[in-house]
């Protein structure tokens, strides 16, 4: 009996294997050839845009902090409660602006979120207190939230597999000239004219995106994928994931956001501009990190999926982010707090900025093959999925950093590090997870896992556990 079993398990795994008909293919091809490839690039340069100014709208005001607390008589602690709100308002902004986007399209949601990201700018420039300062910063973050999660559902609807990561790395790598150069941009605003220029600049900017997307951006999603069951969060695999997203986030925002109260005290750095250059480091690791996450991932990608015969595991996105996870990132929290806390002068200065690349970096090789295997995932969801994920992320990390800076005082910044960082590789062990069971883990829960085209995805360790375990351990 066992002899009878081989012959008819592999032609089982043959036919599901050439399931995809021919015919099949040509229509899932066409989808994706809908655009050639410079208006592929022009869509992805207007979209990248767009993902600069939420950084932008987060970024903004932390070399000014001390100015503003200053100028409204009030205190770091409190003005930080601006930085933490509109990171919040972000989070929720873009859950809301991808559930409709998956219901009316990608550009109907860039028009409105826009105009309520100018109204929420010109509130801003001319806030006469605190309160108002805090509102109107939740109503701008929320307008420019749809940056992110609307135009991750835009890459996931233009390209196919084999080149979502590439695009995705590009996308960020473009997005995040924000924290790069924001503070700096800010910072000199506010030194030579004042704070609230810079916030009249980020309203041009929405007027000038408004115009732009209203009479030359085309629709890109694709017919027919409208308003699909909204649930992506009740399955392992995407918790794990948005999880290691969160502890991600928050050894970033940890880092940059109390850089006025930390590195710039330390060092006697008082000039908003120079404030601001500190975080130029950290944002040319970003820049850097996310189109050679997205290369590796689609290189990784590339090899498995020939090794294999063609089959396609989507947790081979992930196998590349081991040494960022666990070195980069846990790394340059637990030096910069100790260089920090103990070493004086010019070499500790130049060691922190070193953490600030080593750290935007690792982020960022992280936050690309995270997103782009949530579009992989659900792809048909992709703008939701990655709403989601910021939601979560955003909502946990904004409470953090409301208690950051007192808990800086009370425990000392090494200690504050050291936990973030360990937090941090916690992260990483849910990513193991997802790499080594997400297939399982996938099947336990069907929330409509669905396949883009050109994307031809056979589970693999139900059909014949042997040929595939060895290869797929981490």
């Amino acid at each position: 009996m066992a002899s009878e079993q081989t012959p008819l398990l592999e032609a089982a795994t043959a036919v599901v294997e050439q399931t995809v008909s021919e015919e099949t293919r040509q229509e899932r091809d066409s989808i994706y050839d809908k655009f050639t490839s410079a208006e592929k690039r022009a869509i992805v340069l207007h979209v990248t845009f767009s993902g600069v100014i939420p950084f932008f709208v987060s970024g903004s005001l932390i070399p000014s902090l001390p100015h503003i607390a200053k100028e409204f008589g009030s205190s770091g602690p409190v003005i930080n409660l601006a930085v933490s709100a509109s990171i919040f308002a972000a989070c929720l902004g873009g859950l809301f602006w991808a559930v409709y986007s998956g219901h009316y399209g990608r550009k109907p949601i860039y028009l409105v979120a826009t105009l309520m990201f100018c109204i929420g700018s010109v509130g801003v420039a001319l806030a006469p207190s605190v309160a108002h300062l805090i509102f109107f910063r939740i109503f701008q973050a929320g307008g420019g939230s749809s940056g992110l999660s609307n135009s991750m559902g835009v890459i996931g609807d233009i390209y196919a597999v084999e080149e979502r990561g590439t695009a995705t790395g590009v996308f960020f790598a473009g997005v995040l000239l924000g924290p790069a150069i924001a503070p700096v941009i800010s910072g000199f605003v506010a030194e030579v004219w004042s704070w609230r220029i810079m916030q009249a600049a980020l309203f041009v900017c929405g007027v000038v995106f408004f115009v732009v997307t209203l009479l030359f951006f085309p629709e890109t999603m694709h017919p027919g994928t409208s308003g699909a069951e909204k649930q992506g969060n009740r399955n392992p695999v995407v918790l794990c994931v948005i999880t290691a997203g969160i502890t991600t986030l928050m050894a970033d925002f940890f880092l940059v956001v109390p850089v006025a109260y930390t590195v710039a005290k330390k060092y006697n750095i008082t000039g908003e501009g120079a404030i601001g250059a500190l975080l130029i480091p950290g944002g040319l690791g970003n820049m850097l990190g996310a189109p050679t996450a997205g290369y590796i991932s689609d290189r990784i990608i590339a090899q498995r999926r020939k090794a294999r015969g063609g089959v396609w595991v989507p947790e081979d996105r992930l196998r590349g982010v081991q040494f960022a996870a666990l070195v980069l990132i846990p790394g340059s929290l637990v030096i910069a707090g100790y260089t920090t806390t103990y070493v004086d002068g010019w070499p500790g200065l130049a060691i922190n900025l070193s953490c600030l690349f080593m750290n935007g970096f690792g982020v960022d090789t992280m936050f690309t093959a995270l997103s782009a295997y949530n579009v992989d995932i659900l792809h048909d969801r992709s703008a939701e999925i990655s709403a989601a994920a910021m939601a979560y992320r955003g909502t946990i990390v904004s409470l953090g950093l409301a208690g950051l800076l007192p808990t800086i005082e009370t425990i000392g910044l090494f200690a504050t590090y050291s936990i973030t960082a360990v937090i941090s590789v916690f992260g990483y062990f849910l990513v193991w997870c997802v790499i080594r069971y997400g297939e399982r883990m996938r099947a336990y829960v069907d929330i409509g896992f669905t396949t883009a085209p050109r994307d031809t995805w056979i589970p693999t360790w139900h059909l014949n556990p042997s040929k595939f375990d060895s290869e797929d351990k981490c």
